[in-house]
């Protein structure tokens, strides 16, 4: 697995660099993370390594999350042939945030915990979170469209989309091609920011300060891995 780990986007603020200049940032509480799982070529057929992040109390968690961590007493499980391998869990509470990351887990097994030293020497980083939700947006605000013309000729329609037809798209075929940008539902979407400078690793209390911004609002979980684009 490439270097990576899950987190929680705190909110905005500055700091200053060598230099004097005012920097913006993205603060992100990263870590700590508990392995979950292990996916292996032999097994799987692929390789990853699964994290969670933030314990859920097991009050609020049903029993496949429960049980997925750590072992239950059923009755299938004393079912269980005695000639097969029981999984291995990792014993911790169970997650609020569960993801896989790719690649060779290397040194990792189930039950070990990731922190956020794990990040340090890294230079830049990919964020992956849910974009902020807008609702029903026109076209101005979803597309960019620069709107229709603000002087004579044009009454109350400044921000409407214009014609839609297929004359008025110049395309031709007596329907709406797909693909067409209209009015509609805008945001939360799945949107990674990449190549943004980790600024610092805070290893005590378990943030990264990120330079720029990241996808979602205060409080948005997001995946953190160390880009490969330079």
């Amino acid at each position: 697995m490439g270097k990576g780990i899950l987190g929680r986007k705190v909110g905005m603020t500055q700091v200053f660099d060598e230099k004097g200049n005012a920097v913006p940032v993205t603060v992100v509480q990263a870590g700590p993370c508990k392995v979950l799982q292990v996916r292996t070529l032999e097994k799987d057929k692929y390789e990853a390594v699964q994290l969670g992040f933030l314990d859920k109390p097991r009050r609020l968690a049903n029993r496949s999350e429960s049980g997925h961590v750590a072992d239950i007493k059923s009755k299938r499980s004393k079912r269980r042939p005695a000639n097969s391998e029981a999984v291995s869990k990792a014993g911790c509470e169970p997650q609020r945030f569960v993801r896989e990351l790719r690649g060779p887990a290397g040194d990792l097994v189930v039950g070990a915990e990731i922190t956020v030293a794990a990040m340090e020497g890294i230079k830049a980083v990919d964020v992956t979170g849910i974009s902020k939700g807008r609702g029903f947006a026109g076209v101005m605000k979803r597309h960019n469209f620069g709107g229709q013309r603000a002087t004579h000729g044009v009454k109350k329609t400044h921000r409407e989309m214009g014609g839609t037809g297929a004359l008025a798209s110049n395309r031709g075929g007596g329907r709406m091609k797909k693909g067409k940008k209209m009015p509609g539902h805008f945001g939360t979407d799945q949107v990674t920011t990449r190549n943004l400078k980790l600024v610092k690793v805070d290893t005590k209390n378990n943030l990264l300060l990120v330079a720029g911004a990241v996808p979602g609002p205060p409080g948005a979980y997001v995946i953190i891995r160390a880009t490969n684009k330079f």
